[in-house]
Parts: structure tokens; sequence; C-alpha cells
């Protein structure tokens, strides 16, 4: 069984707290419903696949715990997996994107020109959802895989801008099925 996909997935998501919020060398929980486990792992998540991914992180990330959560598992990464991903290169177009979006009186444009500073080729479209503005993703995967939602909100001296990030599988299940309804 193939187990890169849900570790990218994995110390992304840290990564990605550790820039939002700083790296403190504690251990870190992360919820994943059994849809996403699914998605990532190509199987079913069971307990013995989930101890065959703990085996297979292990030199990288530590001992891993996993216990059940209400349509779920939340996935608990000790102080030393932290550690790693804390130390981990690569991050540069999040790292920048998190900087952008914690700026108060930004547009849009100034964070979709993030996107396009990394791969001219960004998709940058307009949402037909009503749940968010524009969509942004890298179609060659580069420097990330995730679909990104973006949405402006007004607030005091102009506009604040936020994102939510998905996986290709869940955005579409989610906001694909939802534009379908609405049609």
């Amino acid at each position: 069984m193939d187990f890169a996909r849900l570790e990218k997935n994995l110390t992304d998501n840290i990564k990605e707290a550790q820039l939002k919020l700083g790296f403190d060398n504690r251990p870190m929980s992360l919820n994943y419903t059994l849809g996403s486990l699914r998605k990532l792992l190509c199987a079913e998540p069971s307990n013995d696949i989930l101890s065959e991914f703990a085996d297979f992180t292990f030199p990288r990330m530590g001992k891993l715990s996993f216990h059940e959560i209400r349509d779920g598992i939340c996935i608990t990464i000790p102080a030393d997996g932290t550690a790693y991903v804390n130390d981990l290169a690569g991050y540069d177009f999040l790292e920048e994107l998190i900087k952008k979006v914690s700026c108060h009186g930004i547009f849009m444009d100034d964070v979709t020109a993030v996107f396009k500073k990394y791969a001219e080729n960004a998709v940058i479209e307009s949402s037909n959802t009503g749940d968010f503005d524009v969509l942004a993703y890298f179609p060659d995967k580069y420097p990330d895989e995730y679909f990104y939602c973006l949405a402006e909100e007004p607030c005091i001296g102009g506009c604040h801008v936020i994102y939510h990030r998905f996986i290709r599988e869940d955005y579409e299940e989610m906001f694909c099925q939802t534009a379908k309804k609405a049609e």
C-alpha cells in the first residue's frame, strides 16, 4: 500500500498550523473524516491499515496514535514528529500566502497574485457556489496539490481575504455536487 499521499497531507497540515501559530515542540492532533482518509489512502481506513501507516511514518514522525471521533479519526503526532515537520523546506508558497491573508486591507487581487507568482498557469476562477468567491489551484500540482477556496470579507479599513484548502476529491465532492444540484 502507498502511504505517501496521506503522509504528505499530514505534514502539509502540520506545517500550515506551524506557519499560522508557530512551532512549540509539542504533539499535535489532526482530525480526518473517514471520507478524506479513504481518498488519501485509496482504501477503507481500518485499524490494520492505520497501524501500517504508523509503521511507515515512524522513522520520520515518531509513534503516531489514533482514536475514533464522530465520522472520522483523530491522528496525534508526537513532538518529535512536529519537530521533523518544522524543519522541512519547500513551503515558500504557503508561507507567503499565509502572510498575505493575515494582513487586513488586502483584496482578492493581492492574494491571487501570490498564486500567479508561483505558477503562471495557476487557475484562478470565480465561484458559482455562493460559498466562496474564487477558486485557485495549480493544475500541475506545483507548488502544491490543493484547491483553495478564497473569500473576501469586509472589515474595518477595507477588506480581508480568507481561505480554506481541500484535496481535489473533497473539493469536487462538496462543491461540484452543490453546483450540480443548483442547476
